[in-house]
Order: C-alpha cells, then structure tokens, then sequence
C-alpha cells in the first residue's frame, strides 16, 4: 500500500486525524513519529490519546522520555520521546516491557534504533504552510489494515 498524504490546515485538522487513528486503531500498534522540532508530533499524539479517552494532563515526555497512560478498554499506552538521548541503550534502564503496552507512539524513533518495536504505521509530519502535511506510511500487515480502515473515515477526507 501506498503511503496517504495528508494537509493538516489547522490544530482542529491535526486533532480531527488523532481521532480517526484513534477510533480505526487495532488492538496493539506502534507508531514512530517523525519530523522536525515543532512538526506536530507531540501535538498528534496528544490529540489521539484524548481521542483514546485519557483525561487529565497529557504531557510531553521530552524530559522524562516516556508517560504511560491507563487506556479504557484495558493496557496502556506509551508516549515517548527519545529526542534527548544520546545512545539507543539508554533505554534499558526505562525498563520497558512491550507487553504491557496496547500502544506506541514514539518521537524520534531513529534514536532509539534496534531496542524498540518495529513500527506498524510511521507518521512523517512537516510544517506546510500555514498547517502541517502528515504522511502515513504502513511497515506492516496491522499497519495496512489501519490506513485502510482510517481511508473509510469523512475525517480525513482532504487528501493533498
């Protein structure tokens, strides 16, 4: 499958994608998001936790590297941002167990190359104009199948 372009125009089109993903999201995912400082990363992923259900604060995990929040069908779901580490095995001492996560969303994945989980979908996100263009590409079957049933929804329609 090809990858889907999007143009974000706004916040209320970034917010509008993290709920799609949200509600077209398979029971276990793991997401590498990609794109310069201020392309929206954070921004998306907190937008698709709401969409998830996760009240509260959502914040950044820049300085802790990883928040972990409780889904409400069960699991958690994991942010993190791997943007200040130096070497990929400081992670090891996060102490992440892949089992306990329902979900990934992982900024700067390249720093963090062969210790985490394979991606199912990558975001590249990028300031465009005014807005953002995100593009999804699926890495794997379980990706496939979610750009697929995302492409059903009215929410992002707007195809660049």
């Amino acid at each position: 499958m090809n990858p889907r372009t999007l143009h974000l125009r706004d916040a209320d089109a970034t917010d509008a994608l993290g709920a799609a993903l949200a509600r077209t999201r398979p029971p276990r995912a793991v997401v590498h998001l990609r794109g310069d400082l201020g392309a929206g990363k954070s921004t998306l992923a907190r937008a698709l936790l709401r969409a998830l259900g996760v009240r509260g604060a959502i914040r950044s995990p820049t300085y802790t590297l990883v928040e972990r929040y409780p889904l409400g069908d069960g699991g958690e779901a994991w942010h993190l941002d791997l943007y200040r580490i130096a070497d990929p095995g400081e992670l090891e001492f996060l102490g992440l167990d892949g089992d306990e996560a329902r979900l990934w969303l992982v900024e700067w994945p390249e720093r963090g190359a062969g210790l985490l989980p394979a991606p199912d979908l990558r975001i590249e996100l990028a300031i465009d104009g005014a807005g953002r263009s995100a593009v999804l590409q699926p890495a794997t079957a379980t990706g496939r199948a979610w750009l697929e049933r995302l492409g059903e929804t009215r929410e992002v329609a707007a195809d660049s």
